[in-house]
């Protein structure tokens, strides 16, 4: 990868100018963490529009991003232009990435009890990222309708050929409350384990109801978690399109025409694009701010993950049109395939694993646009005493809460975290952001501007605030069973 390092120690301000003047190269001084300095970087973002203009860019001009796709490519080129023109440093590291295509999908009830002679109800349906495909006709099977897995495991003798349905509601309930991740993660295990569970009980098909809130007859994909030789096709219904299904099994048999026309394709050539902002006389050191580049291939991705890549990429933005330089590199990364494969992470990690302890510190935004509250951190204990003059700064605009856990488990940052890396993630308002997630409706007009801003000054404030740190945060210490994807 390209860095541009310095290595002159950071001793006064008129010191640094001079080492950079020396070296062919002038920048301003280095504030640090003053006080005054962090409210100018909280003020400026907090008056910028960079970042909406850039989540435009992404989701208007070019829409879907799935990994493999020409979108996916022309955001990579997009990204790269952008973050090269404000004069980061920019290296596009090569990731091999899943190629998965959306075909043809439709699904009908076809017979039930009470039926009317000559009728038929449709389903609304999408079938699961690295779903199978059935015939071109289709096929025609009974549905059996499941709630959790231990009914899946007493109803093992009526799987064999028949199309499986785990009817498992999100709880909106736990979401309104503060807790949108731990109810989300509560029903996408069905999207996952349930798929691979129907399809080694020689299920002919899966059916998830849809992992999310808002039941606005909205199917909400996914990964379904299917591998090569186990490829049976899988899709999400909506939520309404699930209860109509389990309140007619209830009545009798259910049966229900399929058809799901997925490819899955050689793997593609794409990349992580990595923007640097060299440090000064830490510029070894590495704090990472982030968002993932792709996206579900229904619609624009704009909440998941543009709002994130944007707010990453405006952070080198608000320092630059500061004339503030770090003391550490700051490294913003658009990640590739989070969503279908963690391979961007999984190259970045393999390529700097040996180089882990210089990576000071990781931030990821990939929880939606919602109102931002301050920041999730996974350091140590001992380290949160250190970061009081980072919430002093983000109080004024209410967003100073620091939340500390062993573990984060964030997105493309899971194996940097457990290789030592501190992670953080903003602390957002995650309420409404399951009502569309990797659904069709996640789109521009549900990202509002001021709260956009508002992530913008948390993660500059927050990575300007890391890169100049005085002393050292620490590792992070995940115990084992926090460790992998």
């Amino acid at each position: 990868m390209n860095r541009t390092l310095f290595h002159k120690p950071h001793r006064t301000a008129a010191m640094t100018i001079a080492a950079g003047m020396l070296a062919g190269n002038v920048f301003a001084a280095t504030p640090g963490n003053d006080p005054a300095a962090l409210a100018q970087i909280r003020d400026a973002a907090l008056k910028s529009d960079w970042a909406w203009e850039r989540t435009a860019d992404l989701t208007d001009l070019i829409g879907p991003r799935l990994s493999g796709s020409n979108g996916a490519a022309a955001a990579v080129t997009q990204v790269a232009e952008a973050m090269r023109k404000i004069g980061a440093t920019v290296t596009l590291q090569p990731v091999k990435v899943p190629h998965w295509v959306r075909g043809l999908e439709s699904a009908t009830l076809v017979e039930y009890a009470g039926r009317p002679a000559g009728l038929s109800q449709k389903v609304v349906l999408s079938a699961l990222g690295g779903s199978g495909a059935t015939a071109a006709a289709g096929l025609t099977a009974q549905v059996i309708v499941v709630h959790d897995f231990d009914e899946l495991k007493a109803r093992a003798a009526q799987v064999k050929g028949r199309i499986v349905l785990f009817d498992v509601a999100f709880d909106q309930q736990m979401a309104d409350h503060g807790l949108a991740g731990q109810a989300y993660g509560q029903v996408v295990q069905y999207r996952g384990m349930g798929t691979r569970l129907a399809a080694e009980m020689g299920a002919a098909a899966v059916l998830v109801r849809s992992s999310g809130g808002a039941d606005f007859r909205l199917p909400h994909t996914g990964s379904s978690g299917l591998q090569d030789g186990a490829r049976i096709p899988a899709a999400a219904v909506s939520a309404e399109d699930a209860m109509l299904m389990t309140r007619l099994a209830r009545r009798g048999p259910l049966s229900m025409h399929l058809t799901l026309t997925p490819q899955t394709l050689p793997d593609a050539d794409s990349f992580n694009v990595i923007a640097d902002f060299p440090g000064t006389d830490k510029g070894d050191e590495i704090v990472i701010v982030s968002g993932h580049l792709d996206s579900w291939d229904l619609a624009t991705g704009a909440n998941d993950d543009a709002t994130g890549v944007a707010s990453a990429m405006a952070v080198i933005d608000t320092l630059k049109k500061l004339d503030f330089r770090p003391r550490r590199t700051i490294r913003v990364i658009a990640w590739m395939n989070e969503e279908n494969g963690g391979r961007g992470a999984q190259v970045y990690l393999d390529a700097n694993r040996v180089i882990a302890e210089k990576h000071f510190a990781a931030i990821e935004n990939d929880q939606g646009s919602g109102r931002v509250f301050g920041m999730r951190t996974s350091v140590g204990v001992e380290a949160m005493t250190q970061f009081a003059g980072l919430k002093a700064a983000l109080l004024p605009m209410k967003a100073a809460a620091l939340q500390r856990a062993d573990v984060l488990g964030t997105g493309d940052l899971h194996g940097l975290e457990a290789a030592g890396v501190p992670s953080f993630s903003p602390l957002i308002d995650a309420s409404t952001y399951f009502n569309y997630h990797h659904t069709a409706a996640d789109t521009l007009d549900k990202v509002k501007p001021e709260e956009l801003r508002r992530h913008v000054a948390v993660m500059a404030v927050t990575t300007w605030y890391l890169a100049n740190m005085e002393q050292p945060i620490g590792r992070a210490n995940v115990p084992p069973q926090g460790r992998g994807r």
